[in-house]
């Protein structure tokens, strides 16, 4: 059988196969290796951000201080500067600022990559005996360096998804603990209405999937269906291709495109969107729910089991959400990833959450300012 599957970043999927009698459940089951590969990397971003949260959950490391936390009006901030970065990056491209656009998104890669290994670095310091403020500052730096330079000269797809699951776990545990689960999940929704816009309506993410693919940058997370797949040889115009959108005007980032690569038919590809909107519920939900039950030890810092129990369901949920989206994808239906990702996350929230603490506790007062 002939087929064709895409996965669009940051929030979307595409894909079309040629025989419309086969059950979704054998469609998927042609897939389930890409899909399980997948699924392991969503899972293993947001344990890493749920491993590394408790050393960052003070109030001198949220992002708009401990009275932000409540405040509506930072939320949609975020969500202006998504729209504005997303409109710039595809200008850029437009103008051919191919290069201009790749440094600026490795800087702030850099810096998420480099709030998730620190914890690890001391981890392994301390456990040599070698700890200090000097020691672990000057060890994160060289590692996350190093892993952006490697990511520059080879960025093939297994390093592509090492950074970009690390780089997701910082990013996760930077607005998780930055915001109260509400306003988490008033974000998720704005989110995915926006989501389903920018692929259905617009169509401007498929050009700014398309931008970030030929650059190569782990905004993304790629699992090959086929052994011997390459992402350096992974075109850059197939989600237009996807969506039978026509190509980018000539001489369009023709350095990052070239003629004669790949078209892409043989991996599965998922933007950190998708998984970063989820995980930041699971941390919200840690982070802020009352402090119930038993204690449960971790390295940087005890959870208390009625939070666990919070965040182990709202990733089962998102989870189930991620399963009826491969379900669309296997069946050829184009769909935005994170109406169903946040949609399930939040059901998983929801009913996790009565369960573990009733139904009063899982929302709190919130302010616009």
């Amino acid at each position: 059988m002939r087929e064709r599957v895409k996965v669009i970043w940051p929030l979307k999927f595409v894909a079309s196969v040629s025989d419309e009698n086969e059950s979704v459940v054998e469609l998927m089951l042609e897939q389930w290796q890409s899909m399980t590969g997948m699924a392991a990397m969503f899972i293993g971003t947001i344990a890493i951000g749920l491993f590394i949260q408790p050393l960052y959950d003070v109030p001198e490391a949220r992002a708009f201080g401990e009275e932000g936390t409540t405040k509506s009006g930072f939320i949609l901030f975020e969500l202006v500067m998504i729209g504005i970065f997303t409109f710039l990056i595809i200008w850029l491209a437009r103008k051919g600022f191919g290069t201009l656009i790749k440094g600026f998104v490795m800087l702030a890669l850099w810096f998420s990559l480099f709030y998730a290994v620190q914890p690890f670095t001391l981890l392994i310091l301390w456990l040599a005996g070698l700890a200090s403020a000097n020691s672990v500052g000057l060890s994160t730096l060289i590692i996350s360096t190093g892993a952006m330079y490697v990511l520059h000269k080879h960025p093939e797809w297994w390093v592509v998804n090492s950074v970009g699951i690390m780089v997701g776990a910082g990013v996760i545990v930077m607005i998780g603990i930055s915001f109260v689960p509400t306003l988490v999940i008033m974000f998720m929704i704005l989110a995915a209405v926006y989501d389903y816009w920018a692929v259905h309506k617009s169509k401007h993410m498929l050009e700014l999937a398309d931008t970030m693919i030929g650059l190569k940058l782990p905004v993304l997370l790629v699992s090959p269906k086929e052994k011997g797949y390459s992402f350096l040889q992974q075109e850059g115009d197939i989600m237009r291709e996807a969506a039978g959108m026509p190509p980018p005007p000539a001489g369009v980032m023709d350095a990052e495109f070239p003629s004669g690569k790949k078209k892409g038919r043989d991996a599965l590809f998922m933007g950190l969107g998708d998984v970063i909107f989820p995980g930041m519920l699971v941390i919200s939900a840690v982070s802020f729910l009352p402090e119930w039950g038993p204690e449960v030890w971790s390295v940087f810092g005890n959870f208390h089991l009625a939070q666990l129990v919070v965040a182990v369901g709202t990733l089962i949920g998102g989870l189930a959400g991620y399963v009826v989206l491969m379900g669309f994808v296997a069946q050829g239906k184009p769909q935005p990833g994170l109406p169903l990702l946040n949609g399930g996350a939040i059901l998983g929230y929801l009913i996790s959450g009565i369960y573990a603490f009733g139904f009063s506790e899982l929302f709190q007062s919130i302010t616009f300012l």
